[in-house]
């Protein structure tokens, strides 16, 4: 199935908040990534996620630049990109590469909420995230729910709802086939849902930010000497290994998550 062009994705972005990328990752890609990630949770066992947050009902992992080539593709891909351009502009880096795995059996989900609790500025929009689901999302697993339009409201579910854990009177189910990508303005009020099946549902989620904000993971600090000296030109622009602006703005953040304490 052939991507929308980015006219078509512009005008779902700036109306809806979200556009999903069908058949986004290609089948020997997506089996790649379902290894590499799998691997990575079983490699840290109950310490996975511990660099930035754990949460209840799901396994998590962080930092995943640090962790192989098979991911540091994912933040670079230049079609993926062009999609993040459309919400941030042209100056934007990585915020994180996280992974988010929902439990099996699990009645938990997510309350709404905006990406580090970000509100857009004067300068427009800030933050915007891409989940790419490496597992089918149905409606009974934990997919993500989203409340079109929101994005545009600049207030927070917790200032117009009494409990952003419930649901939204507009929200809609965002459902598909491993392999597909949606790519979100992640101001817009979102959150994963309960998996209520036998199995887990996984996804990655590479989050960016305008390059005048702070980044949710300090990519600086965290990716290791030599995978720092590894990596080329482009990559080390896209995580700001390079920029005074971004080690002043997020050394000092208290804010890195919309709900997570």
């Amino acid at each position: 199935m052939p991507l929308p062009d980015l006219t078509q994705a512009k005008r779902e972005l700036d109306e809806r908040g979200f556009v999903v990328l069908p058949e986004f990752i290609d089948p020997t890609w997506l089996a790649e990534l379902q290894q590499a990630t799998e691997r990575q949770f079983e490699k840290e066992g109950e310490k996975a996620g511990s660099e930035f947050k754990t949460e209840t009902g799901s396994r998590r992992l962080a930092n995943l630049v640090n962790k192989g080539e098979t991911f540091q593709r994912v933040v670079a891909e230049p079609r993926l990109l062009s999609f993040i351009e459309l919400v941030l502009g042209s100056e934007f880096k990585l915020s994180s590469l996280n992974a988010r795995s929902a439990n099996p059996h699990n009645e938990i989900s997510q309350p709404l909420h905006a990406d580090m609790g970000a509100i857009a500025d004067e300068h427009s929009y800030w933050v915007c995230n891409s989940v790419w689901m490496l597992d089918d999302f149905t409606t009974q697993n934990g997919p993500i729910r989203v409340v079109p339009g929101s994005h545009r409201w600049k207030q927070l579910p917790q200032d117009r709802m009494s409990d952003p854990s419930e649901p939204h009177p507009d929200e809609e189910i965002i459902t598909g086939p491993a392999g597909t990508v949606v790519v979100m303005n992640a101001h817009a009020w979102h959150g994963g849902t309960a998996n209520r099946t036998t199995a887990p549902r996984t996804a990655l989620h590479a989050f960016y930010a305008r390059r005048d904000k702070p980044q949710q993971q300090y990519q600086r600090e965290l990716l290791s000497e030599s995978v720092q000296e590894s990596l080329d030109a482009d990559l080390r622009k896209i995580l700001a290994l390079d920029d005074s602006l971004n080690d002043e703005v997020t050394k000092n953040c208290q804010q890195r998550s919309g709900f997570l304490k």
